[in-house]
């Protein structure tokens, strides 16, 4: 998949796609980040690529000029994917999202910065999202989160499948307790479920924990999960376990 992020600040994301599991999928071609310096096609002498609000008001927005300029610039290159504007007014990020996003083979995204972008702009974007209900000082910060989790989904970024279908909410849920070694730490232990080595046991030990977890941390994420009563049955199970 090929990511291009549209900033006025590339320098943010030197060595951010470059280590750990994002860096090996770039060396292998499963991804590609380019990061693109919509300041190349600022206006006049000094790149201009903000001005101050029409009708008055604290800090700079982003000209139409510059910005639809580089997206259309990108266009030429042949077929992409969503052109995704990153601003606290899109939709929430959530992992149904990761997932759609996951299956085109290139998708850009629009750093926003200052007070945001000139409506004028929106019209190029096929979608708007947001990491929050927060702001951050730029979009930068949002297209690494999104470039990190749409990866996660592309096969072989990821050395087993397994790790990624097992995190938290995507299958709705949050995920389960995790333990290892040593057996007993400051007076802890692992649940003996887990040293007894019966798989099924295992697996519905964790489902019951999940379903037992996101009930109790996440009720907005539980009340809109479909629950069968086996589900409901391995959640009484590990009620009550410490």
């Amino acid at each position: 998949m090929i990511f291009d992020i549209i900033t006025i600040f590339p320098g943010l994301f030197e060595n951010v796609f470059n280590d750990s599991i994002l860096g090996s999928a770039q060396k292998s071609g499963l991804i590609n980040v380019q990061i693109r310096h919509f300041r190349d096609f600022g206006e006049g002498r000094h790149k201009t690529v903000d001005d101050s609000p029409f009708g008055g008001g604290p800090g700079m927005v982003l000209k139409p000029g510059p910005l639809v300029s580089c997206i259309r610039e990108i266009r030429k290159d042949g077929p992409i994917g969503p052109v995704i504007g990153l601003s606290p007014q899109g939709i929430p990020l959530r992992q149904t999202v990761v997932e759609e996003l996951s299956r085109f083979d290139r998708l850009v995204l629009v750093c926003g910065r200052y007070e945001g972008f000139d409506e004028r702009i929106l019209p190029e974007f096929d979608l708007e999202i947001s990491i929050g209900d927060y702001v951050l000082t730029g979009g930068e910060f949002a297209a690494m989160i999104l470039v990190d989790s749409i990866s996660r989904m592309i096969p072989g970024v990821v050395g087993k499948i397994d790790s990624v279908e097992q995190d938290s909410f995507f299958g709705g849920l949050l995920d389960y307790p995790h333990y290892t070694r040593p057996y007993e730490w400051e007076n802890q232990r692992v649940p003996q479920v887990l040293m007894e080595g019966n798989h099924e046991k295992i697996r519905k030990w964790r489902r019951g924990k999940a379903i037992l977890r996101t009930a109790i941390r996440r009720p907005d994420i539980f009340a809109k999960t479909s629950t069968s009563q086996i589900d409901r049955d391995l959640f009484q199970s590990v009620l009550g376990e410490d």
